[in-house]
C-alpha cells in the first residue's frame, strides 16, 4: 500500500513475532466454521462475522484487539461495525489467513 499502513492494520509477520515472544494477545476470527477448521492462529477466539451482533460483547472494547479473517474483507467489515459500537483499540489483520499461511 502506498503511503504506509493505515493506524488500523497489522500484519500478519508482526502477530506471529508477538505471539513468539510469548505475548498474550486477543485475537477474533471472523471466518466461518469450516474455514476455521482448516487452522486458526493459535490462541485466536472465533466468532463468525454474522454473529457478532449478538456476541460482540465477548470482545473487550478498550483493548487492543486484532480481527482476522480469510483475505482481510470480513475482518474489515467487522472493524468498522466494532468501531460503529464504540470499541476502540481494533486492528485487522491484513492479507488474512492467506498471508498467514505463506
Amino acid at each position: 500500500m502506498p503511503g504506509g499502513l493505515a493506524l488500523d492494520t497489522i500484519l500478519p509477520s508482526e502477530i506471529k513475532e508477538r505471539l513468539s515472544r510469548g505475548e498474550q494477545l486477543t485475537i477474533i476470527d471472523v471466518r466461518e466454521d469450516e474455514e476455521v477448521a482448516a487452522g486458526t492462529i493459535p490462541g485466536a477466539k472465533h466468532i463468525p462475522l454474522g454473529q457478532l451482533p449478538e456476541r460482540h460483547t465477548e470482545i473487550p472494547q478498550a483493548e487492543e484487539v486484532i480481527l482476522v479473517c480469510r483475505s482481510g474483507n470480513r475482518s474489515g467489515r467487522a472493524l468498522g461495525y466494532l468501531e460503529s459500537l464504540g470499541y476502540k483499540g481494533l486492528k485487522n489483520m491484513t492479507g488474512g489467513m492467506l498471508e498467514w499461511e505463506d
